[in-house]
């Protein structure tokens, strides 16, 4: 994952929104699967990032956020499977290391 936009805001008010929007935009490449802890699959289209604090550690920026998005309970898809199948809310905290030459971002998946 490339956090570019993010880099170039780094130092300005609109930081934290850009930081939002390309975390919501990069869903996919997040492990919301792992981070589960109600539910069995995670769903990636309702996303939200809250971030959490933000610094220069060397060659990165550390920005740790908050995640949440949905998970469902997988069943069998009986018509008589009582599991739902509305999403169920989730959350699970992330870190975001960006390097501070090429916006190239590793994510780390704070443990509950």
């Amino acid at each position: 994952m490339e956090l570019k936009a993010s880099l170039a805001a780094w130092g300005s008010p609109d930081f934290a929104g850009i930081f939002r929007s390309e975390i919501k935009s990069n869903a996919d490449s997040l492990p919301l699967q792992q981070g589960l802890a109600a539910t069995s699959y995670a769903l990636g289209e309702k996303i939200e990032a809250m971030l959490i604090s933000a610094t220069e550690e060397g060659n990165f920026l550390r920005v740790k956020a908050g995640i949440f998005f949905e998970g469902i309970i997988a069943g069998c898809n009986c018509a008589d499977d009582p599991t739902p199948v509305e999403g169920q809310s989730e959350y699970c905290e992330m870190r975001f290391d960006i390097d501070r030459h090429t916006g190239e971002t590793t994510v780390i998946l704070f443990e509950r």
